[in-house]
């Protein structure tokens, strides 16, 4: 089966794709709203250092056991482990959480493409109603724009890791740079600009404290889609010629470059907005930034480029997110596809039917989540908050089992699938990482400290979500 494997044709095609699972909304909007709540520059060397120190021997952790298992995250923890029953289980959870994040990822992919089109047909005053957001997610339309998104990431997926994913990501990701720099040129001429450039990068150091550090190694750890089993996936369709290492620094520097040209972007528009915000009242939600706050940016242009001008910013804009949203859903889509057409020996266009109707019944009860359905919108309660099935899945399959997935992977590739097979795996076709300054820090920090930081930010988080307790100020 490991022969008939499919791969990616370019190193290019493999760090676009890679790299396009990374970068979502969460670097679009969330990381700059971190950064600006949390020091600013302070906060981007932080997580700088994470994305360096930790991030970095996770991704390379799991492309290793990727591409020497040649198969999908569930196939890769139970050859490597040699059947281990204990191990599969860590499989498992590692397909169920990608499974899982599709499903509201997909709801707020459906809702930037449905901004998307309204922007683009001319409703911008409408999208910066306040009361508008409540009423498109609760609208016969989103199920329209359900059926579109549906079909586009069938029709990528179906086309296999070269012809599908590989050539998508060929298109979206450089297309992404282009609006993005072409964004951030065209808001850094705006009134009031510079003060949130220089809020943004200017260090302000009183503001760090163990609350913050823990935010920006959440950010950095969920912003490299690790523990997804997306970089197993894909590294079980690398190519043997190419190195572990190396391929992993592209695909963190092309992420954290373009969450730090988000920060340019996000911030300037902002303060452009409203020179005396406080930053302390921005939300932390992604999406009510983007879906309330944002619009309102964008109709204020019409002042000085014209409604229709504010449109077209407007539209680019939320392009570039749906963009970013499509990328990493469809990688993390392809996880589950690969398990089923590896393990299951599905052909691909059945992986994707049945996951298609499954993950879409489980979507639209997300969908009807929002006040349609009474016991779907308040589905549970924890921590003295009433929970919506949306919320549920959020909370537990995204702030949750992320860093155990994290852990988990760490233990194996450290005591049972033993360091010197990872060893043997990271040397191939990469002669210098033996006895590296690298490669002995990734060997000490993945079977010590790292673990230890993922088993802190998972216990912390179990604590502060379900309990309303923190053990990290």
């Amino acid at each position: 089966m490991s022969a008939s494997r499919e791969q990616f044709g370019s190193r290019l095609g493999f760090i676009l794709a890679a790299a396009g699972s990374a970068v979502g909304i969460g670097n679009l909007v969330g990381f700059p709203v971190a950064a600006a709540k949390y020091g600013g520059g302070a906060f981007l060397f932080i997580y700088a250092i994470f994305i360096v120190l930790v991030c970095l021997p996770v991704m390379m952790a799991e492309l290793s056991v990727g591409r020497s298992s040649q198969k999908d995250p569930l196939g890769s923890y139970h050859k490597l482990s040699e059947g281990s029953g204990l191990w599969s289980i860590a499989g498992w959870l590692v397909l169920i959480t990608p499974y899982m994040i599709a499903v509201f990822y997909t709801v707020i992919t459906i809702w930037l493409f449905g901004y998307l089109f309204e922007a683009a047909t001319g409703n911008l005053a409408q999208l910066a109603d306040p009361d508008n957001f409540g009423t498109f997610i609760n609208s016969n339309k989103v199920f329209i724009y359900f059926l579109a998104v549906a079909a586009l990431v069938n029709l990528i997926l179906v086309g296999g890791v070269k012809d599908g994913i590989e050539r998508s990501a060929k298109i979206m990701m450089p297309a992404l740079f282009v609006m993005l720099i072409g964004l951030v040129i065209f808001v850094l001429t705006l009134d009031n600009a510079f003060a949130g450039l220089s809020y943004y990068l200017i260090p302000d150091f009183s503001k760090i404290n163990a609350g913050v550090v823990n935010s920006a190694l959440s950010q950095a750890f969920f912003s490299l889609s690790l523990g997804m089993g997306i970089m197993i996936t894909y590294g079980s369709y690398m190519s043997r010629g190419e190195t572990i290492a190396g391929s992993a620094k592209f695909i963190a520097l092309t992420d954290t470059v373009v969450a730090f040209f988000a920060g340019l972007l996000i911030l300037p528009a902002i303060f452009s907005f409203n020179p005396n915000i406080n930053t302390a009242e921005l939300s932390d939600s992604s999406v009510s930034l983007i879906f309330t706050f944002l619009p309102k940016i964008f109709l204020a242009l019409q002042g000085s480029i014209g409604y229709v001008g504010a449109s077209a910013v407007a539209s680019v804009f939320f392009m570039l997110v749906f963009f970013a949203a499509i990328t990493s859903l469809v990688s993390i889509t392809e996880v589950p596809v690969s398990s089923l057409v590896g393990e299951k020996g599905y052909s691909r266009p059945k992986a994707l039917l049945v996951l298609t109707v499954t993950m879409g019944l489980i979507s639209i009860a997300c969908i009807l989540s929002f006040g349609r359905v009474e016991w779907l919108s308040g589905f549970v309660s924890y921590a003295g908050e009433s929970k919506s099935l949306f919320d549920v899945i959020i909370d537990v399959f995204y702030e949750t089992v992320l860093p155990l997935n994290g852990l988990l992977l760490c233990l194996f590739v450290s005591y049972r699938w033993k360091k010197h097979n990872f060893h043997k795996e990271m040397e191939i076709s990469d002669a210098t990482y033996q006895g590296s300054l690298l490669g002995r820090y990734v060997d000490f920090s993945l079977s010590t400290f790292i673990p230890v930081i993922l088993l802190l930010i998972f216990v912390n988080t179990v604590a502060l979500k379900y309990f309303g307790v923190s053990f990290i100020g």
